[in-house]
């Protein structure tokens, strides 16, 4: 039989997380290393799993995410935005609570481009009277 599944996708500046939720006893695997192993610093994993933690099922859900690009603040982001998706998904009455929270938000802001004459976004170049 097949066993349910409940998936969603998360965004963070250059970062992109697939996360896949399965009922189970709270295991998460980010790249298939653990996430203690995976993020080193603790504020990260807190972050991971504030989601899980706003909605009471820390214990209930097995979660196997795919990150890639950008830094591990970025990625850290992404796949808590990717965790909310899937457990809306889930269970909608997860809604009101993760958007409480401002889990479900995608946050907006990127890197701004180079303009031409400038050395970064808006760094100019140093100015010499002579």
């Amino acid at each position: 039989m097949a066993q349910v599944q409940y998936w969603g996708t998360g965004r963070r500046k250059k970062s992109v997380a697939r996360v896949r939720l399965i009922p189970g006893e709270g295991r998460i695997a980010v790249n298939e290393k653990e996430l203690d192993s995976y993020f080193p610093l603790e504020p990260l994993r807190v972050r991971v799993r504030r989601p899980l933690e706003a909605t009471d099922t820390l214990q209930k859900f097995d979660i196997i995410a795919t990150v890639y690009g950008g830094g591990y603040t970025g990625q850290a982001d992404a796949l808590r935005h990717g965790i909310a998706r899937a457990l809306q998904e889930a269970d909608a009455e997860y809604r009101p609570l993760l958007k409480k929270e401002g889990l479900l938000t995608r946050d907006a802001r990127m890197k701004e481009r180079k303009k031409y004459g400038l050395k970064k976004a808006r760094r100019a170049p140093q100015f010499s009277k002579r």
